[in-house]
């Protein structure tokens, strides 16, 4: 699978997940592919506003967060978006070299579904 992953995660600091999706200052997007992960854009909030901001992210495949509402949480995955929490803090660098590894070993039946998606 020579596809990548257009991933967005919520952050506040720029370096971890540590962000619910509603609240989160702003969204950096990588693209994640089976040589690396590379940032693309970085998106700021201005508006607490859960359309607009779905709008910013929506040619994401993947969204991390620490918490969602669960209607936002369903407007994402309406949107064809594949949300991931977390309960606790971890660094971005970490989960996009997690997603690089999944992708050059075996990847789970999401990632290979998103990549499906594309064929």
């Amino acid at each position: 699978m020579s596809s990548t992953l257009k991933v967005a995660f919520a952050t506040n600091d720029n370096k971890n997940i540590d962000a619910h999706f509603g609240s989160a200052k702003q969204f950096n997007i990588y693209d994640v592919g089976v040589g690396g992960a590379t940032v693309v854009e970085k998106i700021g909030i201005n508006e607490k506003d859960t359309d607009k901001t779905i709008d910013l992210i929506q040619d994401c495949d993947i969204v991390y967060f620490i918490n969602i509402g669960p209607t936002a949480a369903a407007k994402i995955i309406n949107r064809g978006i594949f949300p991931i929490k977390y309960k606790e803090v971890v660094s971005i660098e970490d989960e996009s070299k997690k997603l690089v590894t999944m992708l050059n070993e075996n990847p789970p039946p999401f990632i290979k579904k998103i990549l499906e998606k594309r064929k």
